[in-house]
This record gives structure tokens, sequence and C-alpha cells, in this order.
């Protein structure tokens, strides 16, 4: 029986069942298994900043759920894992996101269309939560390094909207996405966060 295997460049038939192209190998997938990506920056200092919504909506999503964080990283990153679901906080910094979930994918046999990457996003207004089931990375470094790791776009990514005109105006953007919530959107947060984890279940369904 043939199926469909895929390239960074092409698409192409083999024999030995579905594969695809990450980082330099081919990988054969383990269909029944997903990878849930949050993005952000390690370190306390990090906390809380709108650069770490992803963390945030991860860490939101294992209390509501009753699950628990690895006590020992795993290629570059935390984890932790819910019967076929893996769920990961890289922790090489926003920009270089794309190593730890490019070893994750290769080391479980993860299809790109089997993950989902969290992350932050200025343009859109605070709050706001768009779903993609693929796209591209539209400025975001932390995507832009998935993309490079992974040679394909074609994952899905839930954006957080984080969106402060005025703030952003006054600080630039580098300082804004490391800046922390105003105390009126941190008030917001578990309203927001509980539509991220919605999300988060409907990609698992």
């Amino acid at each position: 029986m043939l199926m469909v295997g895929i390239t960074a460049s092409s698409l192409c038939l083999t024999p030995l069942g579905p594969c695809c192209f990450v980082a330099g190998a081919f990988l054969w997938y383990n269909n029944g298994m997903k990878l849930v990506v949050g993005l952000g920056n390690p370190g306390n200092e990090y906390n809380f900043t709108r650069h770490n919504f992803g963390f945030l909506a991860l860490d939101f999503y294992f209390k509501l759920n009753h699950l628990s964080w690895g006590d020992k990283p795993r290629f570059s990153a935390i984890f932790g894992r819910s019967g076929d679901v893996l769920f990961i906080k890289p922790q090489d910094f926003y920009n270089l996101s794309g190593k730890a979930v490019a070893e994750f994918m290769r080391y479980y046999k993860i299809a790109a269309s089997d993950v989902l990457v969290i992350c932050d996003n200025f343009d859109l207004e605070f709050g706001k939560v768009r779903f993609r089931s693929s796209g591209a990375a539209a400025g975001n470094n932390g995507l832009k390094s998935v993309d490079q790791y992974l040679k394909t776009s074609d994952y899905a990514r839930i954006r957080i909207g984080t969106g402060n005109d005025e703030l952003r105006r006054k600080m630039g953007d580098v300082d804004f996405v490391l800046s922390r919530f105003t105390p009126e959107e941190k008030a917001r947060l578990p309203e927001v966060l509980s539509g991220v984890c919605e999300k988060i279940d409907e990609f698992l369904d």
C-alpha cells in the first residue's frame, strides 16, 4: 500500500508508510501522537510578560486539567504528557523555539499536521484568540524559528492578542513584547486563557 510522504520541497510516495522531512532527516509518523507547544522565554524574570503568553496558556491548561510538568527538561524543553499528547515549553529562548519542536517531532515521530504552536501577537487586540491550521509567521520570530527547523509552515497555531497601541508606541516593539501586563490586562487573563484552552481541546479532539 502506498502512502504519501512529505519532503521539504515536494510530495512523494513510499511503500513503507507516511513520512515527513524535519531538520534534515526523514521521519516515520506516529499518527496517534500530537504535540502542543507554548512559546516564551525561560527564567522567572519573564513571567507574565507578553512574549510568554504561550507558556502561560499551557500552565493554565495544566492547572485546569490537573496535569503536571516533568521534573527534568528534555531536548531543551520543559515537557508534560497526557496520553498521546505531548506539551512542551522550549527553553532555548523565544527566537530559537524551533529546535526543541523539531527534536520532539523527530524522537516521537510526530507529523507537522499534529503540531499546535501557541504564541503572542501584538497586531491583534488584547485578548483576541485566533486559530489557524497553517500560515505565515507574519513577523513572529518564534514561528519563524519553527518554520526554519521544520522546513514547513503547515502546522496549526494559536495567536493570542497582546495589542496595546499606546504602550507599544511609547516602548517600541522589543521592549513591548518583554513588558508585563497592565493591571487591567492581568484581570482579564483567566477569561482569555480559558478561550485558549477551548481552542487547544478543539485541536486535540
